[in-house]
């Protein structure tokens, strides 16, 4: 029984020097994680200082970018253990720039102690680089819908072409996968976390709406394919290679990201890479189909007219932002996704050519 009560002594005794070592370690931390200046302007972040106990201390500013960010002092002198002090920020170069708190005392909690900072040349393109956003969130959400209504008007899908219905299925589906796991999977987001400590999570709630809303459109399409008339067309067995090759490509990925060979963020990241590729391939049996028969009846020209409008005004916002953040390396030094957007802009003027040049006097339903 004594040894009982000894045990439960220790307990206690041990809870208690590790809450007291808790609320004594020193934190340093900032009154704001994000600053957005104005080039040739200033702002400023408080920083404070908590339970400070190694005195004198010195505090250093770890600036990123020195071209783009000046602060009013690079170090600072810590005399009292509880202080706050301003920190004046000034922007000299357009550009994003990461400002990290150094402490020369190794008891110090520094988890929060950096401000990520952008610089814009600007203010009024921040705006409208987020109306043009929305646009294209629009005209690519109800770009869906003239292909369904055609659909409906004609009570056929004859000139859709089913591999390119495939693959847009599966493209969105794992594109709202990504978007789902990293926004509402703590697991998922910890990873990311961890992995990105200062990052912020790449995805939107607007990103999640869309590629939910994408693949039920698309659902709703396949659909009409099995109520309307279709002739003899079906899935290639080439698109069914294709996907084949996917499904077991993203298999093998679940398997290793359920055995911790490979993490679950690294699983959702190789979605989106399939979703990457089906965008570089999925015009592609569309286009050869119109080829083939020589007209584009049954494929909607407005749907085309709404996914060029959402790809130009993509690739706007990302030059003006660009222009805005003096940042030309997000198109130049990593053009994945300008020339994603770009290559769908060129099949949408491909088809356009199909519709209103090629093909504007034919018609497949007459000649069938």
């Amino acid at each position: 029984m004594q040894r009982i009560f000894t045990r439960r002594k220790l307990l206690i005794i041990l809870a208690l020097v590790i809450n007291v070592l808790q609320t004594t370690l020193c934190d340093i931390s900032v009154s704001t994680n994000d600053l957005a200046i104005q080039l040739d302007k200033n702002d400023s972040f408080i920083l404070y200082v908590r339970n400070h106990t190694s005195l004198p201390s010195l505090i250093v500013f770890d600036v990123q970018h020195t071209d783009i960010v000046r602060v009013s002092s690079s170090s600072i002198n810590i005399t009292n253990p509880n202080e706050n002090y301003n920190i004046t920020v000034e922007a000299i170069g357009a550009g994003h720039s990461e400002i990290v708190v150094n402490d020369t005392s190794s008891e110090t909690n520094l988890k929060n102690a950096y401000v990520r900072v952008t610089v814009n040349k600007i203010p009024e393109l921040d705006t409208f680089s987020l109306v043009i956003g929305w646009i294209y969130f629009v005209a690519w959400s109800i770009s869906f819908y003239p292909q369904i209504y055609i659909n409906f008007k004609r009570r056929s899908v004859v000139g859709l072409n089913f591999d390119f219905l495939a693959l847009n299925l599966v493209g969105f589906t794992l594109y709202g996968i990504f978007n789902l796991g990293l926004y509402f999977i703590p697991e998922i987001k910890d990873e990311y976390s961890e992995r990105y400590p200062r990052g912020l999570n790449p995805v939107q709630v607007n990103d999640i709406v869309f590629a939910v809303h994408a693949a039920a459109a698309t659902i709703i399409t396949i659909v009409q394919c099995f109520f309307y008339e279709r002739s003899d067309q079906r899935i290639s067995i080439t698109a069914r290679v294709i996907l084949g090759l996917f499904g077991l490509f993203l298999f093998i990925s679940i398997i290793l990201a359920g055995t911790d060979v490979i993490h679950w963020l690294d699983f959702l990241y190789y979605c989106s890479y399939v979703k990457l590729t089906i965008t570089l391939i999925k015009y592609i049996p569309q286009a050869y189909m119109n080829y083939k028969r020589k007209s584009t009846v049954g494929w909607s020209i407005g749907n085309i007219f709404l996914d060029f409008t959402g790809g130009i005004l993509s690739m706007l916002q990302m030059i003006v932002n660009s222009y805005n953040y003096d940042d030309w390396v997000s198109i130049f030094g990593d053009p994945t996704k300008f020339g994603l957007g770009l290559f769908s802009v060129v099949f949408d003027i491909f088809f356009i050519i199909q519709h209103y040049v090629l093909y504007r006097h034919t018609s497949y339903d007459e000649q069938s």
